[in-house]
């Protein structure tokens, strides 16, 4: 006969009641509200999330950060470099004695003579404080240097940005329309698929030939091979575009992009932007000012040098404010110091012949780069309106080519049209569907292009 149980401890009717809330928790449904969600869908990337998540993983992109970033630290460098220097000196010297005594130190009475003649006695002390600085043209040429430096880095981080943008929106639109062919290809198959069955059906019927339930198959695998062609095209875009956004490039995530194609601006507004924002100009001429102050830094070796030095502290025998018999140890030194170039074998000439070379040579970069400019601002502008234009004509392309293909099928359930009829409206419909996906990624990657040269697209 079993025993009643009695009173349960403390400890145990926790323990208990733990074990209760765990066996709770671990038997609730998949689906019951009060579990807590571990999973979440794809992440929704629209086009402006993807530049910012490509941004933040492309290497190229990086370096032409750190580029930057660097070159603005070596303006402030150059900057701090025409500014005076302090340092705070300490030195304890001793130095063996001669045997003779002199009155060469800080003393009233004599003192050991020290072997060494550079130094002032056996024993020196040296706690100063020092500022110096140094006034010439070489200076000044550096911070013109190192500005035109920064500029140059910021233009170029600037053309790495807007060729990472015009490469990301290559690669969406691209897997977008990609996604997009393997919906057109999954839909040609099905009506393959539905073709083939109803070729059937008229051929049990006897209203349709052999021949055309042969045709039907063979466009039926001609399909099949399609879809899968249009699925792993669609697999490749994802991956290369995973690349640039997640750790992992085999992450699930879903596109999202506008509807409709945006509107393309005048000519002129582009024209105006390009002229005052273009990155690969402003660089050129970044270019040209390095160049000209490295042409001024190779004169400067022509001119003196002034040198300024300000010293204050204490050069005696002992580490105090006060020697023997009230001398004062602690004071001050100032110098100035002015060199002169005399001769150096042309070797200042012969570096200012090399800096006006190379000034030379970004003269001719800065003229080629404008004319580039000119040329491929109306060459991209074209294109995009070129596609702009089409794109309407391809979207009702692929609308005739859907309603031919249903009237199409309709006269072929009546006998009124041949099996090659249906086949080559099915192939009119899928080459119209694809071009116009391809349509959209063109005019998506001309705008692009003009986003690189103006950046306000």
């Amino acid at each position: 006969m079993p025993r009643p149980i009695g009173p349960l401890p403390g400890a145990t009717v926790v323990l208990f009641l733990l074990s209760a809330g765990i066996l709770s928790v671990r038997c609730q449904a998949p689906g019951d509200p009060a579990a807590p969600s571990t999973t979440a869908g794809p992440a929704v990337i629209t086009l402006e999330e993807a530049i910012d998540r490509a941004e933040a993983n492309e290497p190229a992109y990086a370096t032409a950060v750190a580029d930057s970033k660097v070159s603005a630290l070596d303006r402030s460098l150059a900057r701090g470099s025409l500014l005076p220097s302090v340092v705070y000196h300490n030195q304890a010297l001793y130095t063996q004695a001669n045997g003779l005594r002199n009155q060469a130190g800080q003393g009233a009475s004599s003192q050991p003579a020290p072997r060494f003649i550079a130094n002032n006695a056996v024993r020196e002390y040296a706690s100063q404080g020092s500022i110096n600085e140094t006034l010439g043209l070489a200076g000044m040429a550096g911070v013109r240097r190192a500005n035109a430096a920064a500029a140059m880095a910021a233009a170029e981080l600037e053309v790495s940005r807007r060729g990472l943008v015009a490469a990301v929106t290559g690669l969406f639109y691209g897997s977008l329309a990609a996604e997009h062919k393997l919906t057109v290809a999954e839909r040609a198959h099905q009506e393959a698929v539905d073709f083939t069955k109803l070729t059937d059906e008229r051929e049990e019927a006897r209203e349709a030939a052999h021949a055309d339930m042969v045709k039907a198959q063979l466009e039926e695998q001609q399909r099949q091979r399609d879809l899968e062609d249009a699925r792993v095209t669609a697999e490749k875009a994802r991956l290369e575009l995973g690349v640039l956004l997640f750790n992992d490039p085999r992450t699930e995530f879903t596109l999202q992009a506008a509807e409709g194609a945006p509107p393309l601006p005048t000519r002129e507004d582009v024209e105006q932007a390009a002229a005052k924002s273009n990155p690969e100009l402003k660089s050129a001429l970044a270019a040209l000012g390095v160049s000209n102050a490295e042409v001024m830094a190779a004169r400067a070796a022509y001119l003196p040098d002034l040198g300024l030095n300000f010293t204050y502290g204490i050069d005696a025998p002992q580490v105090a404010v006060n020697g023997p018999d009230g001398v004062r140890n602690l004071g001050y030194s100032a110098a100035i110091t002015l060199d002169i170039p005399v001769w150096d074998w042309l070797s200042t000439e012969h570096r200012v012949k090399q800096s006006e070379i190379r000034r030379d040579a970004a003269k001719v970069a800065l003229s080629a780069t404008q004319r580039q400019l000119i040329a491929r601002l109306d060459e991209a502008y074209s294109e995009a309106e070129a596609a702009r234009a089409q794109l309407d004509s391809l979207d009702l392309s692929a609308a005739t080519a859907a309603e031919s293909l249903k009237l199409t099928k309709m006269r072929y359930s009546g006998g009124e049209a041949t099996v090659l009829e249906v086949v080559d409206a099915q192939n009119a419909y899928v080459q119209a569907e694809n071009a116009r996906e391809d349509g959209r990624v063109r005019y998506e990657a001309a705008r692009a292009d003009l986003q690189t040269l103006t950046g306000t697209l």
